[in-house]
């Protein structure tokens, strides 16, 4: 058993079984044993990689997507630029290198980083240090929310801690982590139906509540619905809501047992776009998208941006500039750019924002 298991099973045979949000707070965010409190995760050395990892041409886009929204904005003297969860710091790296092609928006931001991470803080320290902008680091989001501001969370819901119900002939009944007679991590049901809940569905339909992601959308959102601004969330999941247990664990870029190494493998789950967007509404802001991630890339001119690049690159480059390019837009239930949604809550007061409009899509960017 790892470390962080040792201690759980203790805990649960002292104060009784966890709700899952709370197991997956323990294996995140644990001050000794936590997954992101003791190691960089990213890139192929690591237990997965995201996009800003993949390609330069995922963070340019979203760096010029910033930068029109605050010209949409009436480019106000003064905008935080804010990330949820930065990684390594790859991301702001190169939406700030594109951010340069605007110097005026370059001036006018200051770059906020939400991260718990002491060793990824680390990480982002390093690549941000020859950035003009230099980055102040915050433990919460509402500490990084001051007047008008453009809020990027790339890959950061799905590792919000959330509960789940199983619907049993009696009703909808907690999932519990406890333990079993081997002294093992092992999943339950808690003995009483929870009538807070509602909904039709077979026996053994799985609800998941993800109580801290919505409040992270409704905070974001209430904010920019009066200060101005914007909140861009790219992850994957479902456009729409439905049943189903979607908690995950992936260690060395593999799938494991979501109790096997607790504090030793990732653990997310999928996002729910449509409550997601509905938050966002009931908190006062506008709802663009969800769009899948490849329409919203190639509606940035990602295609163009390709080709701008592959016109100096090398044959090497191309090849890893390229491959890089059809992972992030690759079609399929499990690939990149039909699984991972894009999602803004915005202004009211601001119009359609780019890369929503698919209208404009290009017909040799269609599937």
């Amino acid at each position: 058993m790892s470390l962080l298991a040792q201690e759980l099973a203790e805990l649960i045979r002292q104060e009784g079984p966890l709700g899952v949000s709370r197991y997956m707070a323990f294996c995140l965010g644990h001050p000794r044993h936590g997954y992101y409190m003791k190691q960089d995760p990213f890139g192929a050395a690591g237990d997965f990689t995201t996009a800003p990892e993949i390609s330069q041409v995922f963070g340019e886009l979203i760096g010029l997507w910033a930068a029109s929204v605050w010209q949409a904005m009436g480019a106000p003297a003064s905008i935080r630029l804010v990330e949820l969860g930065p990684g390594r710091g790859t991301l702001m790296q190169d939406m700030l290198r594109a951010a340069g092609a605007l110097p005026a928006f370059r001036e006018a931001l200051s770059v906020h980083l939400v991260e718990m991470s002491p060793v990824l803080r680390e990480r982002q320290r390093e690549a941000l240090v020859a950035s003009v902008a230099q980055p102040h680091w915050h433990d919460r989001i509402d500490q990084a929310l001051d007047g008008p501001a453009i809020v990027v969370a790339n890959e950061f819901l799905d590792a919000l801690p959330l509960d789940q119900f199983v619907r049993t002939p009696e009703g909808w009944r907690e999932r519990l982590v406890g333990v079993d007679d081997e002294g093992g991590l092992a999943f339950g049901l808690a003995g009483e139906t929870d009538n807070s809940l509602s909904g039709v569905a077979p026996v053994g339909s799985v609800l998941e509540q993800p109580t801290a992601a919505l409040e992270a959308v409704a905070a974001i959102a209430r904010h920019v619905a009066t200060a101005g601004g914007t909140g861009l969330f790219i992850d994957y999941g479902p456009a729409r809501s439905g049943f189903g247990d979607t908690l995950q664990a992936l260690k060395r870029h593999a799938f494991v047992d979501v109790l096997a190494e607790p504090g030793d493998a990732d653990l997310t789950v999928h996002v729910d776009f449509a409550r997601m967007a509905q938050t966002g509404l009931a908190a006062g802001a506008a709802a663009h998208g969800p769009v899948t991630q490849r329409d919203f890339l190639l509606a940035l001119g990602l295609q163009q941006r390709f080709e701008a690049l592959s016109r100096r690159a090398t044959p090497a480059q191309f090849e890893t500039l390229a491959s890089g390019i059809e992972r992030l837009i690759e079609t399929g239930p499990a690939a990149m750019g039909e699984l991972f949604k894009v999602l803004a809550v915005a202004d009211p007061k601001l119009p359609l924002l780019p890369g929503f409009d698919l209208h404009r899509l290009p017909e040799q960017g269609r599937p």
